[in-house]
């Protein structure tokens, strides 16, 4: 293992730092590990719009490589199709979830996330410019943290649902959480079982379905099986093909009830930075690095937008991985994104992915969505947050229960999803408390 930072040893603190290069074998296998963390956000969100889901992938892979090229490895992050543009994609096209077939108004909403992409990277060039006192005022400890943390509640139903409700689906979730928290906690710190935790508890999960499901074994303890693992798709997709492009139109509306996204995205992708520094203990060299982090995810969001892919941001499913894991080496990004745009050029191995159940998605979900809005709490005890302020606990406490419980607000015919108005609720609520917050 090569390291160009601190001499610090990773087998003494169960921890690879951005700058360590581990073998090729072991960054090909996490990478694919991160690959399977982020794979059902990042289907989801484009399904969700009637976007191609192969141009989602393609994009996801080529985006963090924009991020990880721009940041040179520093910040290690992985680049999702965002579910922040969903409401306002919506809003602009008329399609919705339950249509079928893909979004025949795409290149419309696509104009309105290049501008969302371009407002996204000038803040970042502002803050670049002017330095990140400005941005810390106005989303500090308080908010990034709790912005963090609403992201990981808004999406705990994801969980509940992906599990299901029948007794062997919900037991095969369950035992898939309880593997990866165990092999997690079990493997000595700094080994690469330990990094691999999460692929290896989903591989014996996996199995233990198809043995269960495919193969009956189920009946033999008493349990009626889930869905059986069908292989059909596989069989009869192609290895390779270019997947679905779509070239933006101009449209007022579009620009303008979509770019102010940018606003959450911004939010979003600072609670991200301020979790991953602290979990490193990095934060001051971090903060060095906000605006370029923004510029990147920026034109990322540009770069994807223009060829029809969606608005994209860091991902806290793969923040969740590596806070399980250790494993923070940025060149496992490098190659998660080039197994994104493998899957994204190849129907058949996307398919593959695609064969995993619910139930072991769900339980894997289960660690990583309680992990997110575990880390964001840890943001409020590494700053000192006084929840002793009614401030603080009120702006807290309201965020938290919108984004929990997903409040959905449609304005002038635009809809803010939950993450969303718990942003500009938090943000709001906050800085209107300090207008009138008498200190003790």
């Amino acid at each position: 293992m090569n390291r160009t930072g601190p001499a610090l040893d990773p087998a003494a603190s169960g921890i690879v730092y951005p700058e360590d290069r581990l073998p090729w074998s072991q960054t090909l296998a996490a990478g694919f590990q991160h690959v399977i963390a982020m794979f059902g956000g990042t289907v989801l969100g484009p399904l969700l719009m009637g976007f191609d889901t192969n141009v989602a992938l393609l994009f996801s892979g080529i985006a963090t490589l924009i991020f990880y090229g721009l940041l040179q490895g520093r910040i290690p992050s992985y680049l999702g199709s965002s579910f922040s543009f969903i409401g306002a994609v919506i809003a602009v096209t008329g399609w919705t979830p339950q249509s079928t077939g893909l979004n025949p108004h795409i290149d419309a909403a696509l104009s309105g996330i290049i501008a969302a992409g371009a407002l996204y990277a000038a803040i970042g060039l502002l803050v670049m410019a002017t330095g990140t006192a400005w941005i810390e005022r106005l989303l500090p400890p308080v908010l990034t943290g709790t912005i963090v943390a609403i992201i990981g509640l808004n999406l705990a139903p994801v969980s509940v649902g992906d599990i299901g409700k029948t007794p062997f689906d919900q037991l095969i979730g369950l035992l898939t959480l309880l593997l990866i928290a165990v092999l997690a906690v079990y493997f000595p710190p700094g080994s690469v079982r330990r990094r691999m935790s999460i692929l290896i508890g989903i591989v014996i999960a996996y199995v233990v379905y198809y043995l269960l499901a495919n193969l009956g074994l189920a009946h033999a303890i008493g349990l009626m099986p889930g869905a059986r693992i069908s292989f059909d798709a596989v069989r009869d997709a192609a290895w390779f093909g270019l997947p679905r492009f779509t070239t933006p139109s101009f449209s007022t509306t579009s620009v303008t009830l979509i770019a102010p996204i940018a606003i959450v995205l911004v939010a979003e992708n600072l609670g991200h930075i301020k979790a991953i520094g602290g979990m490193l203990g990095r934060e001051a060299a971090f903060n060095g690095l906000i605006g370029r982090a923004f510029l990147a995810d920026g034109v990322a969001t540009i770069v994807s937008a223009a060829c029809g892919g969606t608005g994209v941001t860091t991902y806290a499913e793969n923040m969740g991985v590596m806070r399980v894991t250790g494993n923070f080496a940025s060149r496992t990004f490098a190659a998660a994104a080039g197994f994104a745009i493998l899957f994204g050029l190849s129907p058949k191995l996307g398919a593959l992915i695609h064969t995993i159940p619910l139930p072991v998605l769900g339980g894997l979900s289960f660690v990583i969505f309680g992990i997110i809005t575990a880390v964001g709490a840890g943001i409020w005890v590494q700053n000192g947050v006084s929840f002793t302020r009614s401030r603080n606990l009120i702006t807290v406490g309201s965020a938290l229960v919108a984004g929990s419980a997903n409040l959905t607000i449609t304005l002038g015919g635009l809809s803010f999803g939950g993450i969303a108005t718990a942003t500009f609720l938090a943000i709001g609520v906050y800085h209107l408390l300090g207008l009138v917050e008498r200190e003790a």
